[in-house]
């Protein structure tokens, strides 16, 4: 049986966004962002996305019907054998019986996606609970941050109307070319997998093209990081979030043009025009200002400058999707860990903090978090297909911090770490394994830093 279609003056699901605008704007081609250097100055309002119906299961044609269950069925039995969690198969399988799938399955619903170098996991799990205030919400909590991922999360429920996704940077763009999100989180942009993702001009080129097919939707962006305001700038509707900057070595020339811009702390102009826009909301040290200069204090489970950061964009998307602020702080508040980050866990026969860096500006974050004790710590990396294999950055980390002092590493490249280490005057023995490394530190508790994949095995083990 072929699909089959009314003759109706309805946009199609199958349609791109571009498809789906207002005749006069497709009779000139792709919509076009206004020009950066006229929009990076005004002051956006945020206003909440129309209503809309989720997703009618009984309405789906028979190859949808298909797709959802064989989808469903595939990601169950991934499940129970201990396969996987089913985050990428499922929607994988779907997407092959139904190629339109992930439009159609976003189709009625508010969806928010969450994209950028660090922090995706940790923000969409906050948006997903924030929304959870109004009503049901499905996310991709296990990070499975592609097109796949996205199908599989949607198939959870078809009835719910939100959904909060994370999609990998140079993925938006085949996001957005399918479905328009109601609102996109642009975190940050650096350094990361060099050896698979490229330079970090060549992500901000690929999301400035991404919000380009996505006019309609709210960009919730950074507009302390130029990469950011690059990508984001000439888009129409932007609420701007001021966090800082800590990492400012991708940050330290104009995207646009390249000429030096210097310090990013300040309100910071290029000769070319891009500039640091106006604050919508202010991070600081106990909560967070809006544009009106109320201070709305967070209160978080989750520890650190840069979680207070991600909550504020959590809220923002919240508010902006009709939440009530003091339910979805109230939902934000109380998340400890997000898919093992920051989770207290029994490794070795031990209790340990686990904590994940995996390039430059997560492990300065991670490593400002543990100064602050005197606790042990044990860093693990490896540099398999996931986390690139390319380690150089190391030499990047500021790990001087560090002295004085001990300590133990561990992972496929614990040898390259205690170079960086030694250099860096920093005693640190090379244990074989973390449980080992955990052995030969006493009393406290624990933190573990650990890159991508080192992250995922020790969390493995001590589910176990």
């Amino acid at each position: 049986m072929t699909d089959t279609t009314r003759d109706t003056d309805e946009p199609s699901v199958d349609q791109t966004p571009a498809q789906r605008q207002a005749p006069e704007q497709q009779s000139t081609g792709r919509h076009r962002p206004p020009d950066q250097r006229q929009s990076v100055d005004q002051h956006w309002k945020v206003v909440p996305a129309p209503e809309q119906q989720p997703v009618d299961a009984g309405r789906m044609d028979l190859r949808t019907t298909m797709a959802v269950n064989a989808g469903r069925m595939a990601a169950s039995m991934s499940q129970r054998l201990g396969l996987g969690s089913g985050g990428m198969i499922g929607g994988r399988l779907a997407l092959t019986l139904q190629p339109n799938l992930l439009q159609r399955l976003a189709t009625g619903r508010r969806v928010v996606m969450v994209t950028g170098t660090n922090g995706k996991t940790t923000t969409t799990q906050m948006v997903a609970e924030a929304m959870r205030a109004q009503a049901p919400a499905v996310s991709n909590a296990t990070g499975a941050n592609m097109l796949d991922g996205h199908v599989a999360a949607l198939l959870t429920r078809l009835d719910a109307p939100f959904a909060a996704l994370e999609v990998d940077e140079l993925h938006l763009a085949q996001v957005t070319d399918r479905f328009e999100p109601a609102a996109i989180l642009l975190l940050n942009l650096s350094r990361d997998q060099l050896d698979r993702v490229g330079e970090v001009r060549t992500v901000a080129a690929s999301l400035q093209r991404a919000l380009a097919q996505a006019p309609g939707a709210q960009v919730i962006a950074n507009r302390d990081d130029p990469n950011v305001v690059f990508a984001a700038a000439g888009h129409p509707n932007v609420t701007w979030i001021s966090g800082g900057v800590r990492w400012r070595d991708d940050a330290l020339n104009c995207p646009q043009c390249g000429a030096f811009i210097g310090d990013v702390d300040r309100d910071w102009r290029c000769q070319c025009g891009l500039a640091r826009p106006s604050a919508d909301w202010k991070v600081t040290d106990t909560g967070v200002l809006d544009s009106a200069g109320t201070h709305h204090e967070l209160a978080l489970a989750l520890p650190g400058h840069v979680n207070r950061v991600n909550a504020t964009f959590a809220l923002a998307a919240a508010l902006h999707l009709g939440g009530e602020e003091a339910s979805a702080l109230a939902r934000i508040r109380r998340i400890s860990q997000a898919a093992g980050r920051y989770d207290t866990v029994r490794l070795g026969g031990r209790r340990v903090r686990l904590l994940l860096a995996k390039n430059p500006a997560s492990w300065l974050e991670m490593l400002d978090l543990v100064s602050g004790n005197d606790e042990p710590l044990v860093l693990v990396v490896n540099s398999r297909e996931a986390d690139g294999y390319d380690v150089s950055w190391l030499w990047d980390v500021d790990f001087e911090m560090l002295r004085g002092r001990p300590v133990q590493v561990a992972g496929d490249r614990a040898l390259d770490l205690a170079v960086r280490l030694r250099y860096a005057g920093v005693q640190a023995n090379v244990a074989s394994a973390v449980e080992v490394a955990l052995g030969s530190t006493f009393g406290g508790l624990p933190d573990v830093i650990a890159n991508y994949t080192a992250f995922r095995d020790v969390l493995t083990r001590s589910r176990t």
